[in-house]
């Protein structure tokens, strides 16, 4: 052998557990190279698993080999033969690939006369050996998982809306993850109540945070272990349900609830509920000429579609449904809260011991941001520890994921309780306030909030033409709401 090019390979697990490292291959084989006089074409350094051919060096490696002349001399050199595959089949696939190109694959540590026919029973053995390794150590990982979820724990990465942490006594488990946690509850419950395709309730969860593809979602809808279950595959194939010692986010009543819906062919009533939620008015309009509640209907333009309210058979009565619902809007907007509730609305504030609550939360505030400090010093004499050759490199990296791991939960209960207190300043300040507008957010309303509102307060003398109406305020909410137009100009307070 006059020349050959060197390929040194390493997997994380395996630098972690047999001490293998890039530079140590390299070394050794330059070594042996110098020794027995033989010329460095090149250097290949991976770090990829050996579980196949697909890796990024060996592939730049393989397309140099095709490059070159079939009468030049090419070899490749490695330390032993689980540097170059992991998988036998894979392996003598590789092999014959590299004879065809009059190519010679070989181990230093592991050396074989492709001469002497009987040799290939031991590479069959230098092939075999690695390859039973990964199988029993991928057994092993899967026992151990498998024992873990049957205790009840969920050793495994944590899904969306869950983080991986590490208890005081080093097992493993998850938790609820902000903001992910909450809009994936109400992800369930939106889907329970099957008034939307869950394609329409992915795109609102991705809109309000959640990033996830639409395959995802589904799987999300489908994990029982949102609702504190985990799913354990038995050696017969079979499925068992473990009560999970981590906090659910659903109840499993829920989970089985959009299981049903998810599983049943449905219709959805989402067409119906988009309608309802533009005639939100519709039950409460009466036609002019016949006395006749109105309807409501989209009718197809040359260009686009109208919506109106309009009356039934020959009675052509009719008013764009936009209009209407605009100016019914802006009327109930003029509403405002009169002194006396105000007053009242005070008291109520009073009752809820808004200072004693908010010393609470002050004095949590600091004992989290002095647990905070206290992170921030362990890290700090573990640095020092690894430093001073005390602590290993292994021990050093857990400590200091287990401290991020308790620095970020800390401080997401730092800013709930900075939520909190920025709450309890906001209800201070409308006791403050001189207007409280109750309607002024009315357009985000449910459908069935709005059409409860109209019940209380309904739209009386109508003008079909130009949309202009006054709202019926019965005696009690006379006396909680004044015109805002009138508080302006003289505080006294007018009704409707």
């Amino acid at each position: 052998m006059k020349s050959a090019y060197l390929y040194v390979r390493v997997s994380t697990d395996e630098q972690k557990r047999k001490g293998y490292s890039l530079p140590e291959q390299e070394d050794r084989l330059l070594k042996y190279c110098k020794y027995n006089n033989i010329e460095v074409k090149g250097i290949y350094r991976e770090d990829y698993s050996a579980k196949n051919f697909n890796r990024p060096e060996w592939k730049e490696l393989f397309s140099e080999i095709k490059k070159k002349s079939s009468g030049e001399d090419k070899n490749i050199l490695f330390i032993k033969w689980d540097r170059f595959s992991r998988n036998v089949e894979y392996a003598y696939e590789m092999i014959g690939k590299l004879r065809k190109y009059k190519t010679i694959a070989m181990a230093i540590d592991q050396p074989i006369d492709f001469s002497v026919p009987e040799s290939t029973v031991m590479l069959a053995v230098y092939l075999a050996v690695p390859e039973a390794e990964n199988t029993r150590r991928a057994q092993n990982t899967a026992n151990g998982i498998r024992r873990a979820k049957l205790m009840g724990r969920y050793p495994n990465k944590a899904p969306i809306g869950f983080i991986n942490l590490t208890l005081m006594d080093g097992k493993k488990t998850i938790a609820p993850k902000e903001p992910e946690a909450d809009i994936i509850k109400w992800s369930f419950h939106q889907a329970a109540q099957n008034d939307h395709k869950i394609s329409e309730i992915m795109k609102m969860a991705n809109e309000k945070g959640l990033i996830c593809s639409r395959s995802h979602f589904f799987r999300i809808l489908r994990n029982p272990i949102y609702c504190g279950l985990i799913s354990v595959k038995l050696k017969s194939n079979e499925e068992q349900m473990i009560k999970g010692l981590h906090e659910p986010l659903i109840s499993e009543s829920l989970f089985y609830q959009v299981q049903s819906v998810i599983n049943t062919k449905r219709k959805t009533t989402s067409k119906k509920d988009d309608l309802k939620e533009l005639f939100f008015l519709r039950g409460f309009l009466t036609c002019p000429v016949c006395d006749r509640k109105l309807s409501g209907s989209i009718a197809q333009g040359s260009s686009k579609k109208y919506p109106y309210y309009h009356c039934h058979d020959r009675c052509r009565t009719r008013i764009n449904a936009i209009l209407l619902n605009d100016c019914y809007q802006n009327k109930l907007q003029q509403l405002i809260l009169s002194n006396n509730t105000i007053d009242l609305f005070k008291c109520i504030l009073q009752d809820q011991n808004i200072k004693t609550l908010k010393a609470s939360y002050l004095y949590n505030q600091n004992l989290i941001e002095r647990k905070i400090k206290e992170e921030g010093q362990v890290l700090s004499r573990g640095r020092k520890l690894f430093l001073a050759g005390v602590l290993k490199i292994d021990d050093y990296n857990e400590l200091k994921k287990e401290n991020q791991v308790n620095i970020r939960h800390l401080k997401k209960e730092a800013r709930d309780i900075f939520l909190k207190l920025k709450a309890i300043d906001k209800k201070d300040q409308i006791e403050d306030k001189e207007i409280v507008e109750v309607f002024r957010k009315f357009s985000e309303f449910d459908t069935s909030d709005k059409k409860s509102l109209v019940s209380l307060i309904p739209p009386v003398d109508i003008d079909y033409k130009t949309g202009d109406l006054s709202l019926d305020l019965n005696q009690a909410f006379l006396k909680i709401l004044s015109k805002k137009s009138n508080r302006k100009t003289n505080k006294k307070n007018e009704f409707y």
